[in-house]
């Protein structure tokens, strides 16, 4: 039987490759995606490539809906063109399922880098009306040490790479559970 985190990545790469055929059926991943849960897809091409990436931060639908909405939705990264069915099929797909966005309180640059720790803790900078997000697993691929993980921050919500240091910066963590599989439609591991 398969774990759920097997049938959370077959059941966004079936809705993905759906998508790309223009075939409105959605994929039931089963039992356990009731709750309500923020969620990302990632597809990466299989030489580890961004293809697209897209998510709710926020449980504001069950997961199972969540999950084939953003899949779908991953096929259309506004930063790359759609994704093919042959390009799909080549692809790596990952699911991250994120535990509620908590505010960080702190007083101290030196207080709130104490309070991020690398590979567990995705972030979110909300200031001046825009909002990043990055998620725990991004620091890690990239090498990054916490102040360039909040200088990348600052800088996906289209802020200076400075920003995050500012008072009116709103930083959130969240945790993820992620799985993946090793290869396009190959064996689904838990990172």
């Amino acid at each position: 039987m398969e774990s759920f985190g097997e049938r959370a990545v077959r059941a966004a790469r079936e809705a993905a490759e759906n998508e790309t055929r223009g075939d409105g059926r959605n994929p039931d991943p089963g039992s356990g995606f009731d709750r309500k849960s923020g969620v990302f897809v990632t597809i990466n091409t299989a030489s580890g490539n961004l293809r697209g990436c897209i998510g709710y931060p926020e449980p504001v639908l069950p997961l199972g809906e969540a999950l084939i909405s953003v899949a779908r939705s991953a096929c259309h990264d506004p930063r790359f063109r759609p994704l093919t069915p042959e390009e799909a099929a080549e692809c790596i797909f990952e699911v991250t399922v994120l535990t509620p966005p908590e505010r960080i309180q702190y007083s101290s640059e030196k207080e709130l880098l104490n309070q991020i720790e690398i590979g567990r803790d995705g972030l979110i900078i909300t200031m001046m009306g825009r909002r990043g997000l990055l998620l725990p697993q991004v620091p890690v691929e990239w090498g990054w040490n916490k102040e360039e993980y909040l200088e990348n921050l600052s800088m996906k919500a289209n802020l200076p790479p400075g920003a995050w240091k500012s008072k009116s910066a709103v930083i959130e963590k969240f945790g993820g559970e992620i799985y993946a599989e090793e290869s396009p439609r190959g064996n689904v591991i838990r990172k």
